[in-house]
C-alpha cells in the first residue's frame, strides 16, 4: 500500500534526519542525496558525483548514474519518479529517502537524463509545482548521450532554524566515501558570496 508520506515526513522531521536545529538534520539532507548517489556508483553506473553550495543558499547534487526512473508507475498512474519523491511503501516497508528530502524543502528541483533525453520536474514542499516534463534530447558527451540525476533543493527555513551550510562538514562527509576506491570523482564547490571555492576528492 502506498500512502502520501509528505505529511508524515513534515509532521516529524527530526525522525528523518535528526535535530533541525544545530545542523545535523541540515547536512543529512545532503547526505541522503549523496548517498544515493554513491549507490549508483558502487553498482558500477556512474563515476563522477558534484555537489555544489549555491549562492542562493540551495545545494546541487549531481551524478552521472543511470537516471531516476521516468516511466510510468504500473499500479499508480503516475511517473515513477513521482512515486519515488511522494510516496511511503508502507507494505514493503520501504521509506523513500529523496522523499524526505523534498518534505523538507522549500523547493526542490530535478533534472534527469535518461533513455537519451532530459526531463524536468519541480516540487515545492514536497508537492508537484511543476509536473514531469521531457525538455529534449539529452545533451552529448563524449559521445553519448548525458545520464545521471540532478536534485536542487532549498532547506525549508519553517524546518530548520539553523539552515548555513557548513563546507568542512560536508568535504568531511564526501572524504570518507566507499566510491573512492572504485575510481570515482567526487567534486564539491562553494558558490556562496560571489566565489567559486572548488575542491576535488579524487584519490
Amino acid at each position: 500500500m502506498a500512502l502520501d508520506g509528505i505529511d508524515v515526513v513534515q509532521r516529524r522531521p527530526g525522525m528523518y534526519v535528526g535535530d533541525t536545529t544545530d545542523g545535523t538534520g541540515l547536512h543529512r539532507m545532503i547526505e541522503i542525496l549523496v548517498d544515493n548517489a554513491v549507490d549508483e556508483a558502487l553498482a558500477g553506473f556512474g563515476d563522477r558525483l558534484d555537489v555544489a553550495l549555491n549562492a542562493d543558499g540551495s545545494v546541487t547534487i549531481r551524478d552521472n548514474g543511470r537516471g531516476i526512473p521516468t516511466e510510468i508507475h504500473p499500479s499508480e498512474g503516475i511517473p515513477a519518479v513521482e512515486f519515488i519523491m511522494t510516496r511511503l511503501d508502507y507494505a514493503f516497508r520501504q521509506r523513500s529517502w529523496l522523499l524526505v528530502v523534498n518534505a523538507l524543502s522549500e523547493w526542490l528541483q530535478l533534472r534527469i537524463w535518461r533513455n537519451g533525453k532530459e526531463h524536468g520536474m519541480r516540487f515545492r514542499r514536497g508537492r508537484c509545482e511543476a509536473p514531469l516534463t521531457m525538455v529534449g534530447d539529452a545533451e552529448i558527451v563524449d559521445g553519448t548521450p548525458r545520464r545521471g540525476t540532478e536534485i536542487t533543493f532549498c532547506p525549508n527555513a519553517e524546518v530548520f532554524s539553523n539552515g548555513v551550510f557548513d563546507l568542512a562538514r560536508i568535504e568531511h562527509h564526501l572524504r570518507k566515501l566507499p566510491v573512492f576506491k572504485a575510481g570515482v570523482t567526487v567534486a564539491l564547490s562553494d558558490r556562496r558570496n560571489g566565489g567559486n571555492h572548488e575542491i576535488s576528492l579524487q584519490v
